[in-house]
């Protein structure tokens, strides 16, 4: 049984991870959050030693280790631009680091982390729960086994509606969240890299608060991407249902269907890591540097090859 302590536990994605420790037969020794709303920690761990202060479970950490009980993984699950810092401090406590995405929010940050990897004997696990889904892992297979010169025409769409709250939190504010295309999208552009290739090309037409879009070439694909947390962006079929959020993922023209089975994946990626199969730092770079080119990028002219919604959105604003 491996022990476990666990940094943002008041968290959205916390509940997946204390499952995931859970399903796996390990247990939670310790988990820290500022926010104390972790009475979910009572569903999976209620003996875990629970702290709001940073100083103290720094402290707590290091009298296991030195009591000769230590910490095995730290799980990390805080706000995006505090998990280089997290993966650090999980390293040099002599743990494995299991860390939500995006890993970090800049490629240089990685360079600095292989640097702790290799002075501390320690690991960075990260969570891309996509390449674990059985439906992108056949569609992989099907594209690297198929004799094709010319590239698939990919359309990803992905609105999830987020109320007045999402921009007064650090996910609305860009040095802390990366912004959209880093805090929603960056799953889907490993996604993209893991079934496609190597990324050729990236190309921004919109970059706002709440939506951005794009075009991104790979070896084996073409991708037009649009991604907003603003339900007036929903399409009038989604509006008509009710539904807060639409996803959809195209290659030439068929729909790539993996809506189920997400609430699983990340114990299929802890799973993964304890058997020795995690994603490392490397395994991250491409993504990464996708999103900081997004951030950083000027806007192109909109010509060529752009995702319909801002032909769509156009219409909107003229209208």
């Amino acid at each position: 049984m491996k022990k476990f302590a666990i940094i943002g536990a008041a968290g959205y994605i916390a509940p997946r991870h204390m499952k995931a420790i859970k399903d796996t037969g390990n247990t939670l020794a310790a988990a820290m959050d500022k926010n104390d709303s972790v009475g979910v920690i009572d569903s999976y761990f209620p003996d875990a030693d629970y702290f709001t202060e940073f100083e103290r479970f720094d402290r707590h950490v290091d009298l296991l280790r030195r009591s000769g009980d230590p910490i095995d993984y730290v799980s990390i699950c805080s706000p995006n631009y505090l998990h280089d810092s997290h993966m650090r401090f999980a390293l040099r406590s002599g743990a494995d680091a299991i860390c939500e995405k995006p890993l970090v929010l800049n490629e240089r940050n990685i360079d600095g982390l292989i640097d702790v990897e290799n002075d501390t004997g320690n690991k960075v696990n990260t969570i891309l729960q996509l390449r674990v889904h059985p439906a992108i892992v056949a569609l992989r297979d099907k594209v690297a086994s198929e004799k094709r010169s010319e590239k698939y025409d990919v359309d990803l769409t992905y609105i999830t509606s987020r109320g007045k709250w999402y921009l007064q939190s650090w996910k609305g504010d860009e040095p802390k969240s990366g912004g959209i295309a880093t805090n929603i999208g960056v799953h889907f552009y490993d996604m993209l890299h893991f079934v496609f290739g190597e990324l050729q090309e990236n190309i921004v037409h919109v970059n706002e608060t709440t939506r951005a879009a794009g075009y991104l070439e790979y070896a084996k694909a073409r991708v037009r991407w649009f991604l907003s947390i603003d339900e007036n962006d929903l399409p009038d079929s989604a509006k008509a249902s009710g539904a807060r959020t639409h996803r959809s993922i195209t290659a030439n023209g068929e729909e790539i269907e993996f809506s189920g089975g997400f609430t699983d994946l990340h114990t299929v990626s802890y799973q993964e890591i304890l058997a020795g199969r995690g994603f490392g730092l490397e395994d991250n770079r491409v993504a990464i540097e996708t999103v900081a080119t997004i951030r950083d990028a000027r806007l192109a002219k909109i010509a060529g090859d752009y995702h319909p919604f801002i032909k769509r959105l156009a219409i909107d604003s003229a209208g």
